[in-house]
């Protein structure tokens, strides 16, 4: 899941280049940052995260704290806004304070982090490395350096109305031209259900969502060069399947507005008939106490595409050793107790987020507490990564300044791309 979806704002001379997504330390003239810290200390620490909206994080604390009474752990929660989260992060960082002890990063902020090192590297053998899924794994490098430990992943599903499309005879539909298709088909039968929505509020979610559908067309956003490649058309396919489904009405003006919880609370309320959203979802949607209204009548698919299924952007969030903090050992044996295959799987049991343990998704039990998992494990194994790049900040906000001035009727695709692509090569040179 998404605690919320995160952006990374860069500063300093480090920040000047881009790595490019299949090779972490490959861009030409960097400079691998120094060896490993001295992982000493033990005692108290705290651990640093977004708004904690899985109500599992405080469980798994206080079982380490109740074995660990002279290493307790301590949950500092930041906002759900993803800006304001990492903004603290940097704000503590820069000032070298040890307030912060582990820091629960999202997975495009590993090169930033660990580029101004304001994370320390991590000896890889302590760690189940082979055993947890190998795209998250990489999300945790830097210059082919472990920073940080992926503890839980995320990839985007399709939430649909099973019960409606069940009734119309269809099934969950695998391209764009499929889900306009059956929202003509369902939608005049089912008067306050709208057709589909994301997340399209002028923030992260909406990176991962024009991502998604530059990927969905066959397109990239960044190549593995670490250079743009906006001037295709893909990538114009992409855009004007958002673009048209707005002006269509497929995705309602209020959705403009979402991010994950308030798209959430709409599909929850019977308001959608289609949800891209991530695994943490299908727990609250399927709660039986009376808050959801579609518990029982929903499933998930894989993102649809242009001409197949779509391509998910890869989430999730890692584990990270502050280097200001004093007690680094505690904090490591903290890292290693979350990232274990137990703790993995009382959080997906308690919360629906997706683990990182690779195991877990061909339990047999599991998967028929959780059917989605099988959809999902496939969804991260062919998800394709967000730019991993040093500036990441300033790309995520070009994307975004871009994509909504395109879905908001600013400017057509073709000129939103234009312009986004020269800002891009200028933050990437």
């Amino acid at each position: 899941m998404i605690l919320s979806r995160r952006i990374a704002l860069v500063t300093a001379a480090t920040a000047a280049l881009v790595l490019g997504a299949s090779a972490c330390g490959s861009g030409t003239g960097s400079q691998a940052p120094p060896g490993p810290a001295a992982l000493e200390g033990v005692g108290p620490i705290t651990l640093v995260t977004g708004k904690d909206t899985s109500g599992n994080l405080q469980n798994q604390v206080d079982e380490w704290n109740a074995a660990h009474a002279d290493q307790l752990v301590t949950v500092i929660e930041l906002p759900e806004d993803a800006d304001a989260q990492r903004q603290q992060m940097v704000q503590n960082a820069r000032t070298q304070s040890d307030a912060y002890g582990v820091l629960n990063l999202d997975v495009v902020w590993t090169a930033e982090f660990a580029a101004n090192q304001w994370v320390v590297p991590l000896p890889e053998a302590d760690f189940p490395l082979t055993e947890l899924l190998p795209a998250t794994v990489e999300t945790g490098k830097y210059f082919k350096r472990l920073y940080a430990v992926p503890i839980t992943s995320d990839g985007g599903l399709l939430y649909y109305r099973k019960d409606l499309l069940d009734a119309a005879g269809l099934k969950p539909p695998t391209t764009w031209a499929e889900l306009k298709d059956a929202c003509a088909k369902v939608l005049p039968g089912s008067p306050g259900t709208a057709c589909y929505a994301g997340q399209f509020e002028k923030y992260e979610g909406l990176t991962v969502n024009f991502s998604e559908a530059v990927n969905s067309a066959g397109g990239t956003v960044v190549g593995d060069d670490g250079r743009p490649t906006l001037n295709t058309d893909a990538a114009t396919e992409g855009l004007k399947f958002l673009v048209d489904a707005v002006k269509s009405g497929e995705i309602p003006q209020k959705a403009r507005t979402f991010k994950e919880e308030e798209g959430r609370r709409a599909f929850q309320a019977g308001e959608l008939l289609f949800h891209r959203q991530w695994p943490y979802q299908y727990a609250k949607a399927g709660a039986t106490d009376g808050s959801s209204a579609v518990a029982g009548k929903f499933a998930v698919a894989p993102l649809p595409g242009a001409k197949g299924p779509g391509a998910s952007a890869l989430g999730g969030h890692n584990y990270a050793v502050s280097a200001y903090t004093k007690n680094k050992k505690t904090a490591v044996d903290f890292i290693k107790y979350s990232v274990s295959e137990d703790q993995q799987r009382k959080n997906l049991e308690k919360s629906s987020q997706a683990p990182t343990w690779a195991a877990l998704y061909d339990e047999a039990d599991l998967v028929a507490k959780f059917p989605y998992l099988t959809v999902l494990k496939k969804s991260i194994e062919n998800a394709v990564k967000r730019p991993s790049v040093v500036k990441y900040q300033e790309v995520s906000r070009a994307i975004q300044e871009a994509a909504y001035s395109a879905m908001s009727g600013g400017s057509t695709p073709e000129d939103a791309l234009k312009s986004l692509q020269g800002k891009l090569e200028s933050l990437t040179q």
